[in-house]
């Protein structure tokens, strides 16, 4: 059999986004993925269905696979021919014992190769806005472990260089802060020396104490301070005051669920993380082809009866042209047809048909769509609305009235999520500020899913995408804590944003 290969892939401070592309791309490709306590899990979404994924983090006291076991399935894994990512928090070889792993695997003649991560020393301080080198304040930056290993008699620290250096940077610190600050003051270092210690580094929850070497022991005592933390010495510290920037995010440290399909989320959540939120993708519904496309042929191959389309979602644009294209046919069938789309993000959608769009409502709702339509004439037209199976009879109810001819086609089904109840149930014991409304279909199902756990919806705000959705929350019971002015996923987020601020 022949022998796989294995990369010691630094998975950087903790944000997704800080992974480098080679370390993406290992991912992407890796059969097996044996990944550590600080390696955001959330990373390991890159990797394909079938990956194998194992876990063996270790924090303080608590090991959950030790080092030499480690070592034994990642060359185990290598010998089955599996391509291996040993996916390590921060950098492989800063205080990663990925030194160790690849010197154990060059024993066993596994070849490897070594993708270098931000290490979590540097994103840190950077992530606090402090600057590691500044030119009159230091030229000079150390690294070392806060957490020697048990088994030496003797320090390998030299405590009097490192008090001469400019910046220093502790990895794992917490615990023996009270001794690295001892060591340091006994070699020469003032005691109003600034410190910083940083917790979850890049993550919406990070945290930042400061003090100096004189009373940050004191402080981490009384703000009950915890690991995992990095930790930063030096006068540099002292700028943090001015450049500090992720703490300033309008969003930073909010708990957001997002409960569109899952499909649909990614720009949304996307956003609201840029924001500085940590957000929680738990769909409530999921979007499915309508099961019989027969009236939706039909109505295809004799598209030329009708004057107007109207496309109430990018959900709609997407099926459409999917069975458009099935049956042999582009946009050219609707060269004759004049074409209404609610809402911003269903326009965009149809314009990457390289289609533009002829009617387009004021406000992103049904009524507004009468209204537009009533501008060009409605009766004796004839109109094909394409749609979810359930939904609202405002528009084909309207046209009818004032004398027009409507076809009302389902295109797509609009199901409850059941995958995400044990998910979301969880998830809302996280003390969450923020529980996001982008349709009825989103609110009636989140109430089904969450069953009896509604005692936990006390402290929460519940942010609607505009009024049809807040109506259908008033109903279940509850009073929407916000709108958006426009009935976009853009109006949403700035009304949490304004709501926050």
């Amino acid at each position: 059999m022949k022998e796989g290969f294995v990369y010691l892939v630094g998975a950087g401070p903790g944000d997704p986004l800080l992974v480098t592309l080679k370390g993406k791309k290992c991912l992407e490709e890796a059969d097996v993925i044996i990944y550590d306590y600080l390696a955001n899990k959330e990373i390991l979404s890159f990797a394909k269905k079938d990956c194998q994924l194992i876990y063996v983090g270790k924090k303080s006291k608590d090991h959950t696979v030790d080092q030499d076991n480690i070592n034994r399935i990642i060359v185990e894994k290598a010998k089955e021919g599996k391509k291996v990512v040993r996916l390590k928090g921060g950098d492989p070889f800063i205080f990663g014992r990925g030194g160790e792993e690849a010197l154990f695997l060059r024993e066993h003649n596994i070849e490897y190769e070594i993708v270098p991560g931000i290490t979590s020393g540097i994103a840190a301080a950077l992530y606090a806005g402090i600057p590691l080198t500044m030119r009159g304040v230091n030229s000079t930056l150390a690294l070392a472990t806060g957490h020697e290993s048990d088994d030496k008699e003797l320090s390998l620290i030299d405590w009097d260089a490192l008090s001469k250096m400019g910046t220093l940077i502790f990895y794992m610190g917490v615990k023996n802060l009270p001794q690295i600050v001892d060591n340091l003051k006994k070699a020469g270092m003032k005691s109003t020396t600034p410190i910083a210690l940083v917790r979850w580094a890049t993550y919406p929850e990070q945290w930042v104490l400061e003090g100096t070497l004189e009373n940050i022991c004191e402080l981490v005592d009384k703000m009950k301070f915890k690991a995992p933390a990095i930790i930063i010495i030096g006068e540099v510290v002292a700028l943090r005051e001015k450049l500090k920037w992720f703490e300033n995010k309008p969003l930073f440290g909010k708990k957001i669920i997002v409960t569109r399909a899952s499909d649909q989320a990614g720009r949304f959540s996307q956003k609201l993380r840029e924001l500085g939120a940590r957000v929680y993708e738990t769909p409530t519904i999921k979007i499915v082809p309508y099961k019989d496309y027969s009236r939706l042929d039909e109505a295809i191959e004799n598209i030329s009866v009708y004057q107007i389309l109207i496309l109430t979602s990018v959900n709609g644009v997407k099926y459409f042209f999917d069975r458009l294209k099935n049956l042999g046919k582009d946009g050219r069938t609707l060269a004759n047809i004049k074409i209404c789309a609610i809402g911003p993000a269903t326009a965009d959608a149809i314009k990457e048909k390289f289609l533009n769009v002829d009617i387009f409502p004021e406000k992103y709702v049904a009524e507004s769509v009468i209204e537009s339509l009533d501008k060009i004439g409605i009766k004796g037209k004839k109109f094909l609305l394409c749609r979810a199976l359930v939904a609202r009879d405002v528009i084909p109810d309207e046209i009818r009235l004032r004398g027009g001819y409507i076809d009302v086609i389902p295109v797509y089904e609009t199901l409850k999520d059941e995958e995400s109840r044990d998910k979301l149930q969880r998830t809302l014991r996280e003390e969450v500020h923020y529980i996001t409304f982008t349709s009825s279909s989103t609110v009636k199902n989140f109430f089904e899913l969450i069953g009896e756990e509604r005692r936990l919806l006390e402290k929460v705000k519940f942010a609607s995408i505009g009024p049809v959705t807040s109506d259908t929350l008033r109903k279940i019971g509850y009073e929407p804590s916000l709108e958006a002015e426009n009935y976009t996923i853009h109006g949403l987020i700035e009304a949490i944003i304004k709501d926050n601020s």
